[in-house]
């Protein structure tokens, strides 16, 4: 069921992830979450795979949790208490995999991307996005106060600014999300595949290996007070800058030559 859910291209070490279920809005279903773990653990150990783009089919990039399936949990003789904590759970597991995978996900949004589908575009490394998409955590307009969503925006964000949109519901526009640093490149709607696209095969022209070592370093730094900060940086530049293709790369830098 989930092989339908999510289609796989790739090229030139540029694996493209495309949720394709535009019928519910790309919903992160229990499904859709399953579908999103398979494939991102797959290409997690691919070593042909340098960057991943998460793209989508149909109007919205994704609307989060399916509601329709939260609500069925409510017949549970506990009022679905543990049913909602296994989907939260599962997805907290799904953003992680995110920032746990050696290489660059780039988050190629197209149209609105609201609650749990925000958070999955701001969980992304990267996000560019078309000049008609939207952004929202707007659970709150429901009852319901996107607590999880808030992990991913909050650190896009400014806390005031995410309160502000956690709080009220209302939609970040594309340009207004570029400007605050949500979205990293704005493209016309027609011309969003290829920005991506350019962006994604800028990265993987670079040394794989030095990306993967970056993206650790990025990650485990995130949050740390400064001297741990430091620490962890410091540790994983001696890694990067003790492998042969960095001290040729570096060589090369010295006397002015093509890197061999």
């Amino acid at each position: 069921m989930t092989d339908s859910l999510i289609r796989r291209h790739d090229k030139d070490g540029i694996t493209t992830l495309t949720l394709s279920s535009p019928q519910t809005l790309n919903a992160l279903s229990t499904p859709m979450l399953m579908a999103l773990a398979e494939s991102f653990a797959a290409c997690a150990i691919d070593d042909r795979v340098r960057v991943v783009i998460l793209a989508a089919e149909g109007k919205a990039f994704s609307a989060g949790h399916d509601l329709k399936e939260m609500q069925s949990f409510r017949s549970a003789p506990d009022g679905g208490e543990a049913q909602f904590h296994a989907l939260f759970d599962h997805c907290a597991d799904v953003m992680q995999q995110i920032a746990a995978m050696p290489q660059p996900v780039i988050a190629q949004v197209q149209g609105v991307a609201t609650a749990a589908g925000c958070q999955l575009a701001c969980t992304c490394d990267l996000i560019v996005a078309s000049e008609t998409a939207r952004f929202g955590v707007n659970g709150i307009n429901l009852g319901l106060f996107c607590a999880t969503p808030a992990v991913a925006l909050t650190r896009r964000l400014a806390p005031g600014a995410a309160f502000e949109l956690l709080t009220t519901g209302e939609f970040l526009s594309a340009e207004r999300a570029h400007a605050m640093g949500v979205v990293n490149r704005l493209a016309p709607p027609d011309h969003l595949a290829e920005e991506t696209h350019r962006l994604a095969a800028t990265i993987a022209a670079k040394d794989p290996a030095a990306i993967r070592l970056g993206k650790r370093a990025f990650q485990a730094q995130l949050g740390k007070p400064l001297r741990d900060a430091y620490a962890v940086a410091g540790s994983i530049m001696v890694e990067n800058v003790m492998l042969p293709d960095t001290a040729e790369g570096i060589q090369a830098f010295i006397e002015r030559r093509p890197k061999a």
